[in-house]
């Protein structure tokens, strides 16, 4: 397999730049040289089969060959809205989420949130993870990662035409059988996944409010990290998106 980089790609003159910290990796860990091939994607969907020209200081320069297809997007636009979870823990959902083809990550802040996020102060960290994710799995898509917002204001600017609430067994509110949501595929969809302390009465009601769709995915648990990658194969499984 030819290693993948994250490049501005300009298909007219035929070639794509490396940041600065995508040659690094590209010479010093990887030790790769002047005339070897790569591949290169833009973030955007674009990917190309490239020869390295130039390496230097502040990036590299690469000669596009021949156009690649990456692994195909899901037809659903998927957004996670994510309460943010302690340590690594996020660091984990990020990665996964990106594996499972999500195109938006929005970290939120709960009542219940326990790690120490503040609205608009999402660590850069979480975007580099998720650009290394798109280099495992084939995607040439990088998600948006969002700055962190309060449940509130996210509440308030959800556009999606499916929204999912995420509610544990033991909640106040019951919730539907994920079976409920049907195969038909909706353009798309907002999955709302609480912290590792779950939802209050009053942010139940207030998604409910919002137009979420509260769901279980069963009678055991989960993990707060392992949930949403659970949930997001069980959708694009429902809706025949895998």
């Amino acid at each position: 397999m030819l290693p993948r980089f994250l490049a501005a790609i300009d298909p007219e003159s035929g070639t794509a730049r490396l940041s600065e910290e995508e040659a690094r990796h590209l010479s010093q860990v990887l030790r790769l040289r002047a005339g070897d091939e790569i591949a290169v994607f833009d973030g955007s969907g674009l990917e190309f089969v490239a020869r390295v020209e130039q390496i230097a200081r502040g990036g590299a320069l690469v000669r596009l060959l021949d156009p690649r297809t990456p692994a195909p997007e899901p037809a659903v636009r998927l957004t996670l809205a994510q309460a943010a979870l302690k340590g690594e823990k996020m660091d984990d959902v990020v990665r996964d989420a990106t594996m499972m083809g999500v195109s938006a990550i929005e970290p939120l802040v709960t009542e219940h949130t326990a790690a120490h996020l503040k609205p608009g102060r999402a660590p850069e960290r979480w975007r580099r993870i998720a650009i290394a994710s798109v280099k495992q799995c084939g995607r040439a898509v990088v998600p948006n990662v969002g700055d962190g917002t309060s449940l509130h204001d996210w509440l308030a600017r959800d556009r999606s035409a499916e929204r999912i609430l995420l509610v544990e067994p033991s909640s106040p509110v019951a919730g539907h059988p994920a079976s409920t949501l049907g195969s038909t595929r909706p353009a798309s969809a907002t999955i709302l996944i609480g912290p590792e302390g779950g939802w209050s009465v009053a942010e139940i009601e207030s998604a409910v409010a919002a137009g979420y769709v509260p769901i279980t995915l069963g009678r055991r648990t989960l993990r707060a990290d392992a949930v949403p990658i659970v949930a997001l194969g069980l959708l694009l499984y429902l809706w025949g998106d895998l």
